[in-house]
């Protein structure tokens, strides 16, 4: 991740047409372009994006127009470009993005319970097996509303390198990943 005074050098994938509308000005993400993107799939990705949307607004304030962040990296190895499109590269102001650790986004979306450490959830999940339950289906449904919101909070561990990242320090990240609002004009560097 390189990072040249207040920007940092971030890495994304997109479509033709954000990248044609983010020539236009900016791209903002919307829900329905995700829920088309991963049909069946959609409800599971909609939790997972819903919630970080509404966590990530509080680190950086979502403008106008936008609806789901755009993911990127900070490093081009970690994009995943089996699905098309053009890579981009970016110059991002460091305070326009929501950094984490990829590795962490990935137990989210799997609706995962993010403990403090590998034995807390190692407990939890035995908690879970002894009710016969998996996280996923704590999660999706409404029955289980204790540990539900239990799993919701504990994602709230997502964004414990934040702070360290934008700053440089790297220390405990396995790979970094940011959230973008928007892609706007001035911040691609290059396309491929």
């Amino acid at each position: 991740m390189d990072q040249k005074c207040d920007t940092v050098t971030l890495y994304t994938v997109q479509s033709d047409a954000v990248l044609a509308a983010a020539r236009g000005g900016a791209a903002f993400s919307r829900e329905e372009f995700v829920a088309r993107k991963y049909g069946e799939s959609a409800p599971i990705f909609l939790t997972a994006y819903r919630w970080f949307a509404a966590e990530a607004q509080k680190r950086v304030p979502r403008p106008a127009g936008a609806g789901l962040p755009y993911w990127a990296f900070g490093s081009v190895q970690s994009v995943d470009r089996s699905g098309g499109g053009s890579l981009l590269t970016l110059e991002v102001p460091r305070d326009q993005a929501v950094f984490f650790d990829m590795y962490d986004w990935n137990r989210v979306l799997q609706l995962k319970y993010m403990g403090e450490n590998e034995k807390e959830e190692r407990d939890f999940r035995d908690e879970l097996a002894r009710r016969g339950l998996r996280e996923s289906d704590v999660v999706l449904s409404r029955f289980y509303p204790e540990l539900r919101q239990k799993i919701i909070e504990s994602w709230d561990r997502l964004f414990r390198h934040h702070e360290n990242i934008r700053r440089g320090d790297l220390t405990g990240v396995g790979a970094v990943q940011a959230a973008l609002w928007c892609i706007r004009r001035e911040w691609v560097v290059s396309w491929k």
